[in-house]
């Protein structure tokens, strides 16, 4: 299909998203990593079939998504995933290909959850670089975040955005498709792609408000994990209440109250598994240990035969990629030279 101009503005989204080729570049994202799962083996097996009918029946409106499967993780804390038959995973990747670049212009620059060249590292250094400006700091969480999403709020949002009626029809049966064990009208499915851009969208409202309206500078948002930092605990005690005032109002979401505290940048920030001082950067104990239990997990599926060099080496990679973001050359040592943890 020729794109004419009007259709490369918001109101002629749909046609791209139901296009053969992006289908196609959404089935090859969906499948980065997991060709050798029996249910992806099946649909590449017969990639040209499935896409065509995936594209049939989005033109068509017939297209509905299928039910969820939940489980839960334990690392790095217990949480409730749910993913979707991978059919489902491949429109959820078409519908973001074409979407990203226009949530992509509408985020803050200290937005860093889910976005290319952002990510957790460089939030870390962000945080740090405004803990050297600020003696003081305010760590705040949103209550059950991914489960209290309103749907009604986040469509409503999403149609001031996108006028295409057929597009909004389409994002409007993902978002609600009950998950199990959530509230009707609420929550988003920790496990899709869909999920986490509409989650950073849901709070960017949120940081505009922080940003444009209460002028706060020293501002980085990971999802649902905030760092605000100020002259003095006056300011972030005001900051606090009007953040929850207003999310309360315009989202209809609570802060986490444990999850929320201030203090003095000399006592370090608890951000993304590390704690951030102006001068340093530490990883925290539980994510040692986490980190220890992971290395001796690979190296035992190694000696038993389960992963080969190749991939025990990558994951090794992986995990020294991710330590060497703080300050942990002698934990390092330790871990990978010094038998700590076995």
């Amino acid at each position: 299909m020729v794109k004419t101009a009007a259709m490369k503005g918001r109101g002629f989204l749909f046609e791209q998203v139901c296009t053969y080729d992006n289908l196609l570049n959404g089935s090859l994202r969906a499948m980065k990593g997991k060709k050798d799962k029996e249910r992806v083996a099946r649909f590449y097996f017969n990639l040209e079939f499935e896409l065509l009918r995936i594209q049939d029946e989005l033109l068509s409106g017939s297209y509905q998504p299928g039910p969820y499967h939940c489980f839960y993780v334990y690392e790095p804390k217990k949480r409730y995933i749910c993913s979707v038959d991978f059919r489902d995973r491949v429109v959820h990747h078409a519908l973001c290909n074409v979407l990203e670049s226009f949530f992509e212009k509408w985020f803050i620059f200290d937005s860093y959850a889910c976005r290319l060249n952002k990510g957790t590292h460089k939030a870390i250094r962000r945080v740090q670089t405004w803990a050297r400006k600020s003696p003081y700091f305010l760590k705040v969480d949103v209550r059950k975040f991914f489960e209290s999403v309103d749907h009604a709020v986040l469509k409503r949002l999403l149609s001031k955005k996108f006028k295409d009626p057929r597009l909004m029809s389409l994002m409007e049966r993902i978002i609600d498709q009950p998950v199990p064990g959530y509230r009707g009208g609420k929550g988003l499915a920790i496990g899709n792609l869909t999920s986490q851009w509409w989650a950073n969208y849901y709070l960017n409202l949120l940081d505009h408000y922080l940003k444009d309206e209460r002028g706060i500078k020293y501002y980085v948002r990971y999802m649902d994990d905030l760092v605000i930092m100020a002259q003095d605990k006056a300011e972030l005690h005001e900051v606090k209440a009007e953040m929850g005032e207003f999310i309360a109002r315009e989202l209809k979401l609570e802060l986490k109250e444990k999850g929320s505290y201030m203090a003095p940048v000399s006592q370090g920030i608890p951000f993304l598994g590390f704690r951030i001082f102006p001068g340093l950067i530490r990883l925290k104990h539980a994510s040692v240990v986490r980190f220890i239990r992971k290395f001796r997990h690979n190296e035992r599926l190694y000696r038993q035969g389960q992963i080969d060099e190749r991939a025990l080496i990558r994951s090794g990679a992986s995990l020294i990629g991710h330590l060497e973001h703080g300050n942990t050359y002698r934990l390092r040592q330790k871990i990978f030279y010094g038998g700590e943890g076995r």
